[in-house]
């Protein structure tokens, strides 16, 4: 119904507001105004959420019922007795008397270390048809330091850095192949001794004037490497030595191996295989 139709005249009009008109109907997408066709009521379109509120309410009274059941069951049962703390009867071997092979480190087996004992039981024995060149031993600082060209640089270097003691055995093979193996132990109170000795000796390795290369990792170690020198060593009057070396530490134990071959190149299968077997020993 158009407002315009119900109007009053100006003088005769009552005090009051007019009455409201008709709300517009909104238009469907696309249609253009003013169409020629009436344009039917659209749906009121529904608040979305009130659904999923309901389900979630639910749900969680779902939880906290459940939890207030477990909660309720678990109390009337009985409680599950723990096992006795006491022990009437302790299983313990029997002390037995010592006797005649008894010694200090078989007492106290279990407080030993490996590396505590005889440093010559970790050498490698002899292979088998090889030629004892120097049976195992143990070396102290001085004897040691004799195995180097600068003695007096490295009995020094080795006294600064708590040297403790060392093991070496040496073999030969056939009269053409010599392995000297030392085994070169460090107290480490304070400062990790084995592994600044041990890096030491491969630093100068890769140096012309010994291996003249970097060395190849060791197998089953992080830290050792095998060395074969590029240049055999020639003196007048004497076949050339060809010469290789591995260094590796574990531990406080530093590894040296010594290989030369007076009759040919070394056999670098060889030389991985001792060192992977010594390593392994310790």
């Amino acid at each position: 119904m158009d407002t315009q139709d119900n109007k009053v005249p100006q003088d005769t009009a009552p005090d009051i507001p007019p009455a409201p008109g008709p709300v517009a109907e909104p238009v469907v997408a696309g249609e253009q105004a003013g169409a020629a066709e009436p344009v039917g009521p659209v749906a009121p379109v529904r608040r979305r959420g009130r659904t999923a509120l309901l389900i979630a309410a639910a749900a969680v009274l779902g939880v906290v019922a459940g939890t207030a059941t477990g909660y309720t069951v678990q109390y009337h049962r009985e409680p599950t007795p723990l096992p006795v703390l006491s022990q009437p009867e302790i299983r313990t071997p029997k002390p037995v008397r010592a006797g005649s092979d008894t010694t200090a480190r078989s007492v106290s087996v279990n407080r030993w270390a490996k590396t505590d004992g005889d440093l010559r039981q970790l050498l490698l024995p002899r292979p088998k048809g090889a030629k004892k060149e120097q049976e195992a031993e143990l070396e102290d600082l001085y004897s040691f330091a004799t195995w180097f060209e600068e003695e007096d640089h490295m009995f020094e270097d080795l006294a600064e850095n708590d040297f403790r003691r060392a093991a070496t055995v040496s073999w030969s093979k056939g009269g053409k192949v010599y392995v000297d193996i030392s085994l070169v132990q460090f107290r480490e109170t304070t400062e990790i001794n084995a592994e600044r000795f041990g890096e030491g000796q491969q630093a100068y390795l890769s140096e012309d004037d010994w291996a003249g290369n970097e060395g190849e990792s060791m197998p089953g170690s992080a830290n050792g490497r095998t060395y074969v020198f590029d240049e055999p060593l020639r003196e007048a009057g004497y076949e050339p030595l060809y010469n290789g070396r591995a260094v590796a530490w574990r531990g406080d134990i530093v590894m040296i191996i010594e290989y030369a071959n007076n009759s040919g190149p070394v056999d670098e299968k060889d030389l991985k295989s001792l060192a992977k077997r010594q390593l392994e020993r310790l």
